[in-house]
């Protein structure tokens, strides 16, 4: 068990407690895995940046990605924040755990994304032909597999800090999923 804690807000730099304040207004609180990026003078920034970023993906397509890889990543933290993201975005319960596993038999085109990610997830960036392929016969563009790359970028960022760090989840706990990860 870690014992990396979760800064207050007084307890972080005057750029965090800003950041901190933006955070409370946008999303009622700071999730602790933000926070957590609190001790350092520039990686909760950092990583906001990255998140707030322009992309081609709708709010669905973005958390089709982060349940698969972060069911990949076996992050508890990221499953928990991203089930409860997926449901204020329209997703049920059955298709958030499909979305987990890396697949929407409900959506070919969310399935192909969810497969895309998986594999990209799985096979450490070196996505499989079939997954590629799939991608693009779903109508994704070549854009789409960047911006895909990125997003992928940015919830394993959150997976692994939060396996090093294990700070608490502040989120209803999402449910174990079991499945295979080669």
């Amino acid at each position: 068990m870690s014992t990396f804690n979760v800064p207050t807000k007084n307890e972080v730099s005057a750029n965090n407690q800003a950041i901190f304040t933006q955070l409370e207004k946008g999303l009622g609180f700071v999730p602790n895995l933000y926070a957590a990026f609190a001790h350092s003078e520039t990686a909760l920034g950092n990583f906001l940046a990255i998140g707030n970023g322009k992309t081609s993906f709708s709010a669905k397509e973005k958390e089709v990605i982060n349940l698969a890889v972060s069911q990949v990543n076996e992050c508890v933290y990221c499953l928990s924040a991203h089930t409860a993201i997926g449901k204020m975005n329209g997703f049920t319960e059955p298709q958030i755990l499909e979305l987990r596993a890396g697949e929407a038999s409900f959506d070919a085109k969310l399935d192909a994304l969810a497969k895309f990610s998986r594999s990209v997830s799985l096979n450490r960036g070196a996505a499989t032909t079939e997954a590629v392929e799939n991608l693009y016969a779903a109508g994704y563009t070549k854009g789409n597999l960047a911006d895909a790359i990125i997003l992928i970028g940015e919830i394993t960022i959150t997976n692994y800090f939060h396996k090093t760090t294990d700070v608490a989840v502040d989120f209803p706990v999402a449910q174990t999923l079991e499945v295979a990860t080669v």
